[in-house]
């Protein structure tokens, strides 16, 4: 990103010189070597994995090292000498790694570039990229990643598209725009070659018979499962059953839910299916990326877990003696549920932070109509999540008309008794900004009783969106 302060990652591709792989690249992926500066049990290694990993808050972050490390000495800087950890890859035309090696070593980056750069480059735009050696070396990456995208097609991870939400500052520090952020190719780009080091380092963690923190995401709970199968049912989309569960069978919903007045919906209700990933030295596999092993690698300045990854290699490959201790693997699993728990605690933080913000940046705007979708069902009310900002509010059950409405958990809506209006989680509402509390990061909003347009009624879910237009409820405000 722009406003990136530490740089841990960088990669290399050209074309494999090896004859016996035409088509194949050689990839490197060089990580910062923070295991040379970070000594086991010394007090900074203390103090990470008490933190477990960087927060990352709108307008600062607090490291999980000290500047001076995360910010400096570890950083890939631009035309500085680093240490660092590198893995070279050789992958054939399809994308499938045919042998890879890790090294230490020092590197010097050539550039730091960020993904709207690189992605404008990529499109065409002239002076995106000056350097043409620059342009030279970032479009032989975009060769070798359309070779992993062949592979990474072949597994079919689960394929959700979720828009994250980033808060724009001015000068002053104040809140000047809260903007949705695109996916582009550049961040699957990286995203892809830092899988497969992170692949590689768990493959060749378990062949040396070296202790290794997974990221482990178990499949989702059969119970949720069956509860998915039957809401979209509703939806006449039918989820067939499976001894085992593959992130295929989801991607097959979500591709048929594309374009469609549920798209948004399906992806949602997807995501709250899934199980929530963790660190653990047991490998359950990654469902979700639909490897049967996977480490992570590539952030050791923000990830404790990727320290002890590190120090894992360093043994296996006999590349230092700052490797793990001997009797490291009988604390792994405890470290693995401290680090696990620290990264929900910065989640949520993270998630609180934002709340606070946006609802600062919209206390002027009380009174005006945004459009929204239902983001949340609950028996108190509606969750909307808005358009414009993807900020998130409430609507009180007790402000929704006049009629007395019932929370069905199993179709994610609120069923009004007389009427039969239902307000279902996805539907897009129009809604009034009623209280907007900056120090709680609250939002409350009213359905928008003037409005003749988004929201629908409907008795009975028909397919893919084919519903009667629905009047409005005329809402009653009670501040």
């Amino acid at each position: 990103p722009e406003d990136a302060r530490d740089h841990d990652d960088a990669v290399w591709a050209a074309p494999d010189s090896d004859p016996k792989n035409a088509g194949g690249f050689e990839i490197i992926v060089a990580i910062a070597d923070v295991a040379h500066f970070v000594s086991p049990s010394s007090a900074l290694d203390r103090e990470a994995l008490k933190r477990g990993n960087s927060v990352y808050l709108p307008s600062e972050v607090i490291p999980m090292l000290p500047g001076a490390l995360s910010a400096d000495v570890c950083s890939l800087m631009v035309g500085e000498d680093r240490a660092c950890l590198a893995v070279r890859m050789s992958i054939d035309s399809a994308g499938n790694i045919r042998r890879h090696e890790f090294f230490r070593a020092l590197m010097r980056s050539a550039a730091s570039l960020n993904y709207a750069q690189v992605q404008k480059a990529a499109d065409g735009h002239a002076g995106a990229i000056e350097d043409p050696e620059i342009l030279a070396a970032v479009q032989l990456l975009y060769a070798a990643h359309e070779a992993l995208k062949k592979a990474r097609n072949k597994r079919d991870p689960l394929a959700l598209e979720l828009p994250e939400r980033k808060l724009r500052f001015d000068k002053e520090g104040n809140v000047a725009g809260i903007d949705l952020q695109p996916q582009l190719a550049s961040h699957h780009l990286i995203e892809d070659m830092m899988i497969a080091a992170n692949v590689c380092a768990a493959e060749t963690l378990e062949a040396k018979r070296q202790p290794c923190m997974y990221r482990v995401h178990p499949e989702p709970d059969r119970e949720k499962f069956e509860a998915l199968r039957e809401f979209l049912k509703t939806f006449e989309y039918n989820l067939a059953k499976a001894q085992v569960l593959k992130p295929a069978a989801f991607n097959s919903i979500l591709r048929q839910a594309k374009d469609t007045p549920q798209e948004h919906l399906i992806h949602q209700i997807v995501l709250r299916t899934q199980s929530q990933a963790s660190y653990s030295p047991n490998n359950a596999g990654h469902f979700g990326l639909s490897l049967p092993r996977y480490a992570h690698f590539t952030s050791p300045i923000r990830r404790y877990a990727d320290i002890l990854v590190h120090r894992g290699l360093i043994n296996a490959g006999r590349l230092g003696k700052d490797g793990l201790p001997d009797d490291a693997g009988d604390k792994f699993a405890e470290i693995g549920e401290i680090i696990s728990d620290a990264e929900r605690r910065a989640m949520a933080a993270e998630r609180d932070a934002v709340d606070r913000i946006s609802a600062s940046f919209l206390t002027d705007r009380v009174g005006a109509t945004f459009l929204g979708r239902i983001s949340g069902v609950s028996r108190f009310g509606l969750f909307v999540t808005l358009d414009e900002t993807g900020a998130d509010g409430l609507i009180p059950i007790r402000t929704i008309g006049t009629d007395y409405y019932d929370h069905d958990e199993r179709s994610h809506s609120l069923i009004g008794r007389r009427s039969g209006e239902i307000y279902r989680l996805g539907d897009v509402v129009e809604v009034i900004l009623r209280e907007a509390d900056a120090v709680s990061g609250r939002l409350r909003f009213d359905l928008n009783s003037n409005a003749d347009g988004p929201t629908m009624r409907r008795k009975t879910p028909g397919k893919r969106g084919r519903r009667r237009p629905r009047r409005l409820l005329r809402s009653r405000s009670r501040r």
